[in-house]
């Protein structure tokens, strides 16, 4: 069976694409962020997962840390972070930093490292 889900269900801002959905409730294995911010240097702090996660940068530039890696990516660029491997990211500016964050797992499991 096909599910629809509506904008209004999970979208977080009206003006941009900014929210989570977890598919695992839909019988999909995969999750997924979508980040926004306008605030330079924004980001979520460093973190891991039991699982692979994956960035698609749609809009400006973001500086990530990923393992012993510091890696600045703009739009158009794709980075994969393995399983259990620390990472964060932030907003360089100027401007808006957007990005899709997939998460290969059906719920987030989020392990705070700062």
């Amino acid at each position: 069976m096909a599910h629809l889900i509506e904008r209004e269900q999970w979208v977080g801002k009206p003006d941009v694409l900014h929210g989570e959905f977890q598919a695992g409730a839909y019988g999909a294995e995969v999750s997924v962020i979508f980040y926004s911010s306008d605030q330079i240097g924004g980001g979520p702090k460093l973190h891991k997962h039991p699982y692979a996660e994956v960035f698609v940068v749609r809009e400006g530039r973001g500086l990530f840390t990923i393992g012993d890696k510091t890696i600045e990516a703009t739009a158009g660029q794709i980075l994969v972070v393995p399983a259990d491997v620390p990472h964060k990211f932030s907003n360089l500016g100027p401007g808006r930093f957007e990005s899709t964050d997939v998460h290969v797992a059906g719920a987030f499991i989020t392990e705070w490292l700062e």
